[in-house]
């Protein structure tokens, strides 16, 4: 899964795909790289990120994803929101996945809305959402925690009629980095759920910090812990660099298959 940001301050590359013509350009990019899925992200999730009102993220996403879908009629498009009216303008625009960072906190109708609109369904965990997540998270079992949350939310979510779920355990997202390279360590403990699971590593602090280096020099790390993640039972890897992404992929998929 492909990262294609369209706000002005996401953590990483925010302003770089604001616009129609940059947004396309990226999208050509990655699908020539391999990319199978593109994410849409309209809202900077990002720690202590301003909040977005729903008419600002409604214009962002018109702005860019009917032309995107228009362009590349074959391609899988996910859009990242937590708000249910938002998921069901962009399936409505040609969107094919929603991908929520609340994993269903967020929105009491986002359960209601994915099972009206019958498209595959990430579930992340936060602890908080992205104003207050990473004021001193706290677990007393960060594994045991985040399995109960996705048990329950799960639960919910088939109750509703949601069919088609996928995990994120959401690195980063009210979590430090010691919680984060737990979560990591032991991400096949998430198979009891039987559901794909997708991680999100891409650039973040947890491997600026550790490696003591900035954004622009953590691919080397990133590309070290999603092929952690590949080697631990990871399904999708949603990524800003898929090159890298790609080539980690076929490595691992042939140590499998031999």
């Amino acid at each position: 899964m492909g990262i294609l940001n369209i706000t002005p301050d996401s953590f990483s590359d925010g302003g770089c795909f604001f616009d129609e013509k940059k947004a396309t350009k990226h999208c050509e990019k990655m699908l020539n790289e391999g990319v199978a899925i593109i994410d849409i992200g309209a809202v900077s999730t990002r720690p202590f990120a301003d909040e977005v009102s729903f008419e600002e993220e409604k214009k962002r996403l018109l702005e860019i994803l009917p032309n995107l879908v228009k362009t590349f009629p074959e391609t899988i498009f996910s859009v990242d929101t937590f708000r249910s009216e938002i998921a069901k303008i962009a399936v409505g625009e040609g969107a094919s996945m929603i991908n929520d960072i609340s994993g269903g906190q967020a929105d009491k109708n986002m359960f209601k809305i994915i099972s009206e609109l019958q498209v595959p369904y990430v579930m992340m965990h936060t602890q908080g959402m992205p104003q207050t997540m990473q004021i001193e998270p706290k677990y007393d079992d960060v594994m045991n925690e985040l399995i109960l949350f996705f048990s329950k939310q799960i639960a919910s979510a088939h109750q509703s009629g949601v069919l088609d779920i996928i995990v994120d355990p959401g690195f980063g997202f009210g979590k430090n980095l010691e919680h984060n390279y737990e979560i990591l360590s032991k991400l096949e403990r998430f198979r009891i759920l039987d559901k794909p699971v997708m991680v999100g590593l891409s650039r973040k602090s947890m491997i600026q910090n550790l490696l003591e280096v900035d954004i622009g020099n953590s691919l080397n790390g990133t590309t070290a812990a999603n092929t952690t993640a590949l080697l631990k039972g990871a399904d999708i890897l949603r990524v800003h660099d898929v090159k890298e992404a790609v080539e980690a992929v076929k490595i691992i998929e042939k140590i499998r298959k031999i």
